[in-house]
């Protein structure tokens, strides 16, 4: 039998009698990195003069948040934290954990420490998951030093975690990992673990396992193990090529480079949809900029930038739509994130559309350019001083509000210039704008 066939019955077949049970560990677990210096990433934290290094070498450790995307690394910093200080290291899951199992980790904790003169580091996943009953169970642990609590967290903690618990503990974000450090995890792997290491894996195309990884450590391997399963691995070494990995992963990921030109032309195409008032279209780019993994922060930005540059006041509701669909993005993050987006885009696509505010920002500061120098009427000007008041300054102000319809014909721009900037167009709410300007400024629009 080759070797080949040898290693995988050892990594595919039955478990033989006293083998240990590491092969059925996920990849991404087994090469879990065990000291800082192993860890690819998030030098803003374990550098040389990240906090977290410092910590460690001080030889204390604050109670702390790691709020971050998946695959960034908090369950590995919690873990290396704890090895690293010689911690007694206990986690708990916030999706199936209550009360009485944070009771039962903090009495555990307690006798550690009573006992063993041991500390515990108390690491709960997905903390933002708790309630505030069970955030409150943790108050008074921290507090005691009965633990040193890691709380790990994909949302916003401002949000989903209570003030009470915020306030003892750090919060430190965690970023998606860069495609540098995603393929040095990688290649550490290949190379690293010795039930995959005799095969000599090869990966014929690093960009769709990059874009496919999307700054997760833990999916890049796991794509990894998966295309292992279906290689002929009969022949050293193995090769993992792009139909190998979608065969696998039962996913074609579309061709989207998010700093190449079909990024920009994707966006371009998905903000000339709204503007064209096509909501379809407008939902297809934004499907195709999500399923590339495009930040969809970026994409709500647009947004928001859009209701005012292509809408403006012609639906004045349409930047606040847009900001809220920011913020809801920014909290609830993907994949539920893609709803707020889609009403958002649906509601931009079909709202009227005008420039005219956009335009008039564009005219007025080329025209500000050039007059620098005009003085500020002595009516307009504010005079907080007797010195000022007595030198003129605000004499002969209108107070609109005391007149009829609280408006007042007056100069209010320098004088000797009468430039128009703002033409309100006849879409939407701005017909309405129009037609009152138009009143109540003679000849002007």
């Amino acid at each position: 039998m080759s070797a080949g066939k040898q290693n995988q019955e050892d990594l595919f077949g039955l478990p033989s009698r006293g083998k240990a049970d590491s092969r059925f560990q996920p990849l991404a677990e087994r090469v879990r990195p065990r000291t800082l210096d192993e860890m690819y990433g998030q030098e803003h934290l374990i550098g040389t003069d990240g906090p977290l290094r410092r910590f460690i070498d001080q030889g204390r450790l604050p109670s702390m948040i790691f709020w971050g995307p998946p695959g960034s690394g908090k369950t590995t910093l919690a873990e290396i934290c704890a090895h690293s200080l010689d911690f007694r290291f206990d986690s708990l899951s916030a999706v199936d954990a209550g009360v009485k199992d944070v009771r039962k980790a903090l009495d555990f904790a307690t006798s550690s420490q009573r006992l063993e003169g041991r500390q515990t580091l108390l690491f709960i996943d997905e903390i933002h998951r708790f309630n505030k009953a069970q955030q409150d169970s943790l108050l008074h642990a921290i507090e005691q030093g009965v633990v040193v609590l890691i709380g790990a967290t994909t949302e916003n903690p401002s949000f989903e975690v209570n003030a009470a618990l915020m306030s003892r503990m750090q919060v430190y974000t965690l970023n998606p990992l860069e495609n540098h450090d995603i393929e040095a995890v990688v290649k550490r792997a290949l190379a690293g673990d010795p039930l995959i290491a005799p095969y000599e894996i090869i990966i014929d195309d690093w960009d769709f396992l990059l874009q496919f990884a999307g700054g997760d450590a833990r999916r890049a391997l796991n794509a990894i193990e998966a295309a292992l399963s279906l290689a002929d691995i009969s022949i050293v070494p193995v090769h993992l090529a792009r139909d190998l990995l979608e065969s696998a992963l039962q996913k074609k990921l579309p061709v989207y480079d998010k700093k190449g030109d079909l990024h920009y032309d994707t966006v371009s195409a998905f903000i000339k949809s709204l503007r064209g008032s096509d909501p379809d279209a407008a939902l297809f780019w934004l499907a195709r900029m999500l399923e590339g993994g495009e930040d969809p922060k970026f994409i709500a930005r647009r947004m928001v930038i859009f209701a005012s540059e292509d809408i403006g006041n012609a639906d004045p509701y349409a930047i606040t739509l847009a900001v809220s669909v920011f913020h809801a993005v920014e909290m609830i993050g993907l994949p539920e994130a893609r709803i707020n987006l889609a009403q958002g885009v649906t509601y931009l696509a079909g709202c009227p559309k005008s420039n005219a505010s956009y335009r008039a920002i564009n005219d007025a500061q080329r025209f500000a350019g050039t007059h620098q120098d005009a003085p500020v009427p002595m009516h307009l000007r504010n005079a907080p001083t007797k010195l000022m008041k007595d030198s003129g300054y605000g004499e002969g102000y209108k107070y609109p509000h005391d007149y009829p319809e609280h408006f007042v014909a007056e100069e209010y721009m320098p004088e000797g210039l009468n430039p128009v900037f703002y033409h309100p167009t006849e879409e939407g709410r701005e017909k309405f704008i129009r037609e009152r300007l138009e009143r109540l400024w003679k000849g002007r629009y």
